[in-house]
């Protein structure tokens, strides 16, 4: 029997979170096993999953900027780096993947005022990784290649990877937790129910706010992949890139499989628009191929995308205390080279410091 898991951030560490905030003791309380509850404009919406614990609605994302809130033991500890911003960032010379710069060859500009750089990784670096695949009725012939090219992504990644798996129509379900166990991947992509409507804003909002709640790699990435438009979300577009550079939230790469005779030329031109949006905004690439033969090349390219960025940070120089949009740049040169691209999210919202606090009382 499938148990409601309403937001992937439970109304637990959002108490929590507000009882650190606050310097008060509070007691979380245990939740019951509920029907699903549909999400209001503006809270995360619900991910079903057929596990326990069962957790309740946050009307608001994780915050990452200002800290993270994670159990430990009996009590909560707010891990906080309130002013160093990071970025993942792939580098292209035309078409090819360059791998040998330093440091000194990276420039960061934030509102167009240049950054100084204080930290610089080029490595394979573990990541976290959502899969969040369409289980729509129109899916149906084409999930055992697309289940397939899945499993090969995460085969060619860093063995250390962890990865949940995500099926979605109407609604959005979790049908594999954090794992790096292929063979559980597999089973987690096998539960196909397809259904007729698309949330697919959903999906990708809940999907990182488990990211960012749950997720033990800093490094995340979510991989979404759909034949369609949505057509049942209670998030819209905007609301929906918002909410992921609120979280500071993942890269994220979809492929959209919109060949076929199943849309209209307008639903295509929709589709392609939201799923590039949602990829350039936040630093990975939209690929639309035009067969099922030409899914697993673009797995296969996602793989070495992925393992083969640089990752930079940088202290704003502009206080966290300042609201609004941070839009951000990131540019490359090294001699001997072409012009380079650099390839990364185009900005973050800042979080306002929270003071870092001890664990909270262990219940009694």
């Amino acid at each position: 029997m499938r148990l409601c898991n309403n937001a992937i951030l439970a109304t637990l560490l959002a108490g929590a979170a507000l009882t650190l905030a606050a310097q008060q003791t509070t007691t979380p309380s245990t939740p019951s096993q509920a029907a699903p509850v549909p999400a209001q404009p503006g809270q995360a919406p619900s991910l079903t999953v057929d596990r326990d614990p069962v957790r309740s609605p946050d009307a608001e994302p994780p915050s990452t900027a200002a800290g993270t809130l994670r159990k430990e033991g009996t009590g909560f500890v707010l891990h906080t780096d309130v002013e160093e911003v990071v970025l993942n960032c792939t580098v292209l010379e035309g078409n090819r993947l360059v791998p040998d710069l330093k440091k000194d060859n990276f420039e960061a500009f934030e509102d167009g005022v240049k950054q100084t750089l204080i930290s610089f990784q080029h490595t394979d670096l573990p990541v976290s990784i959502a899969m969040v695949v369409d289980n729509s009725g129109s899916m149906m012939s084409k999930r055992p290649s697309v289940n397939k090219s899945a499993l090969d992504l995460i085969e060619a990644s860093n063995p250390q990877d962890e990865a949940f798996v995500v099926n979605f129509a109407d609604e959005a379900y979790i049908d594999q937790d954090f794992t790096s166990d292929v063979n559980k991947l597999r089973d987690g992509l096998s539960h196909i129910e397809s259904r007729g409507a698309t949330a697919l804003y959903d999906a990708v909002a809940a999907s990182a706010d488990k990211l960012v709640a749950d997720a033990k790699r800093p490094k995340q990435v979510l991989i979404l992949i759909t034949d369609g438009y949505d057509n049942a979300s209670t998030l819209n577009l905007e609301q929906t890139i918002g909410r992921v550079q609120r979280l500071s939230g993942p890269v994220i790469y979809t492929i959209g499989l919109l060949f076929g005779d199943e849309l209209s030329h307008t639903e295509v031109r929709k589709a392609r628009r939201a799923l590039e949006l949602l990829s350039t905004e936040t630093g990975g690439i939209a690929f639309f191929p035009k067969s099922m033969e030409q899914i697993d090349p673009i797995a296969a390219e996602v793989a070495r995308d992925i393992r083969n960025q640089y990752t930079l940070g940088y202290h704003s120089t502009k206080p966290t205390t300042v609201p609004g949009f941070r839009r951000v740049e990131v540019t490359a040169a090294a001699k001997g080279m072409g012009k380079l691209t650099v390839r990364t999210r185009t900005g973050y919202f800042p979080v306002a410091p929270v003071a870092r606090q001890g664990a909270a009382p262990a219940k009694k």
